[in-house]
């Protein structure tokens, strides 16, 4: 009898919606897809082009519940007309979470918070609330973490991240170097740039590797390079934050010793206010007067931001605070409106880029 050799520990096979049919089901909306174009065309802009303005990504560390995330979504809405001709605002919309161990993977993998694993639900709530704000007019941003994941929803994403802990991974190079919108990577947790630096290189030449297609079916994908890729400061726990002047100019120098453009976006956040909600404002007013010195390379910021401010832990039997992080502690959203006006002060404030 012939040994059995896979499989071994695999318990379960559920089945996976494909993105085709969830696509079908769930259709982007005109207004959608004209949101969600325009903003990938107006960050390139700024990252790499002419518009002075500067990109804000604001929102969430993680969505939980959509309800709250769409509320979020129609109070930035309302506020992000008063700052158009200086800032590019979009929202963070963040469904997958790195665990260094183990954890709540977030609402794709866990929409219910109770390790029952109901995936294609989540798929059904993720590319839901994604219409819903593109619908608003308000672009969306994400961390692309699963590299199949995104063929579910990259139509309604026009700003995409590459997380500290799979920014030296080849497979999210690859997945970048196809990617329809401008991506950010991150430096390594420990601070390490040269490992993003690495990926903002390979990301932008051609890649030939194995995927699935929109109808789930295995695929060989040729790609041809995201010369939109670009590098995010954000902190580590080795070399502490680099969000001030000096380090931004270290890493400016870095990426033209490349022969990569001298495109910088600080996230605010992580290691760079050491997970300290409060502290997210010293690193956006430290921004904020790099950029009104003219000579920055700063194109972008990101800030994380709830309803609610701080974080809560789920407890069973008790009920979530409406609007609150369940993931890392946020500035609530009142204490994010004077930030996004000091940005937006000094991008009006600074002299013109040459």
């Amino acid at each position: 009898m012939k040994a059995r050799t896979d499989d071994l520990r695999i318990a379960r096979v559920r089945p996976l919606v494909s993105p085709a049919v969830l696509q079908e089901d769930l259709p982007l909306s005109d207004e959608g897809a004209a949101t969600t174009d325009a903003a990938r065309g107006a960050i390139e802009g700024i990252l790499f082009g002419d518009d002075p303005r500067l990109l804000v990504i604001v929102g969430p560390c993680s969505i939980h519940d959509p309800i709250a995330a769409l509320e979020y979504a129609q109070r930035l809405r309302a506020v992000a007309p008063s700052h158009a001709s200086t800032l590019q605002i979009v929202m963070r919309v963040y469904f997958e979470k790195p665990r260094t161990v183990v954890g709540w993977k977030g609402l794709i993998n866990d929409p219910g918070l109770d390790g029952s694993y109901r995936i294609n639900h989540g798929l059904r709530l993720a590319r839901k609330l994604l219409i819903d704000i593109t619908t608003l007019g308000l672009p969306a941003g994400t961390e692309f973490l699963d590299t199949t994941l995104g063929q579910f929803y990259t139509d309604t994403i026009s700003w995409g991240a590459i997380g500290a802990r799979t920014a030296e991974s080849q497979i999210h190079r690859e997945l970048v170097s196809g990617l329809s919108m401008p991506v950010g990577i991150k430096n390594r947790t420990d601070g390490n740039l040269e490992v993003a630096i690495d990926a903002v290189q390979a990301a932008r030449h051609r890649h030939l590797f194995p995927s699935l297609t929109k109808e789930g079916a295995p695929a060989i994908l040729e790609t041809r390079g995201n010369d939109t890729a670009h590098l995010v400061l954000r902190g580590g726990s080795t070399s502490g934050p680099n969000y001030g002047a000096e380090a931004v100019r270290g890493a400016a120098a870095l990426l033209s010793g490349r022969g990569l453009p001298e495109v910088v976006v600080v996230d605010c956040s992580h290691g760079n206010s050491q997970k300290q909600p409060s502290r997210q404002r010293d690193v956006a007013l430290d921004v904020a007067a790099q950029v009104r010195t003219g000579t920055s390379p700063i194109r972008g910021v990101m800030l994380e931001s709830h309803l609610v401010g701080g974080r809560q832990d789920p407890v069973a039997g008790r009920p979530l605070v409406y609007g609150q992080s369940i993931t890392d502690a946020c500035l609530s959203f009142d204490e994010t409106l004077p930030l996004l006006a000091q940005l937006s002060d000094a991008v009006s404030s600074r002299p013109r880029r040459t």
